[in-house]
């Protein structure tokens, strides 16, 4: 159920970010994160406790940078900031769960790809190259370690994990795309589906079965 109404809420943010009113996206994007974060609190059987609460830590700092990024000011320095933590998080959540820490090949596609992405975005960035760097430094190597993770365990849920982390990575490349090299219209399409069903995948790790 929770998963649901995360759906219609996602559905709402959508169609309020294109159409209107605005007062729609500050109730319906913080709606939707906060129910995918009771998704992964009230799992009754998680791989593990330490693996679930640094989750929903995760989920919290996202939730920080989902208000961060709808006000009417310019937050983006905040929002990237808390988002940082968020995958800070994350990256604990997976190598927690690693059984030791030799890092799977497949990863170093994401690598690759966000340093392109990165590489077409540095000229427009101005005084944020670092601070963009530093983040996708940061969520590369989280997807690397999810990744990582599902070729290790090969389980489900360690399939959600790295699914959700390989779209995380690619909803920031067009949210970045979008915002410092030239608008689409269809951007807030694809950057808010992905991201949360890249948040809900990864609320949905949590899961052992």
């Amino acid at each position: 159920m929770l998963s649901l109404f995360a759906l219609l809420t996602a559905t709402v943010h959508i169609w309020a970010d294109y159409h209107g009113p605005r007062w729609l996206v500050y109730i319906a994007k913080p709606a939707t994160t906060t129910l995918i974060l009771l998704v992964a609190v009230l799992a009754r059987q998680p791989v593990s406790m330490a693996y679930q609460w640094l989750i929903v830590v995760g989920l919290l700092f996202a939730l920080a940078g989902d208000i961060f990024l709808m006000l009417p000011a310019d937050r983006f320095l905040a929002g990237l900031v808390s988002f940082l933590l968020a995958h800070l998080w994350y990256i604990g959540a997976f190598g927690a769960a690693l059984l030791g820490w030799s890092l799977s090949w497949w990863g170093l596609a994401v690598v690759l790809f966000a340093a392109g992405v990165y590489l077409v975005l540095q000229p427009h960035l101005g005084a944020l190259q670092w601070p963009v760097l530093f983040y996708m430094a940061a969520i590369s190597f989280m997807a690397w370690l999810a990744i990582t993770l599902f070729v290790q365990q090969g389980e489900a849920w360690a399939l959600s994990a790295a699914a959700g982390a390989g779209l995380f990575v690619i909803s920031d490349a067009t949210l970045a795309l979008n915002r410092f090299r030239k608008p689409f219209r269809s951007a807030p399409l694809l950057v808010l589906g992905s991201y949360y069903l890249a948040q809900w995948l990864i609320a949905l790790s949590v899961y052992a079965q």
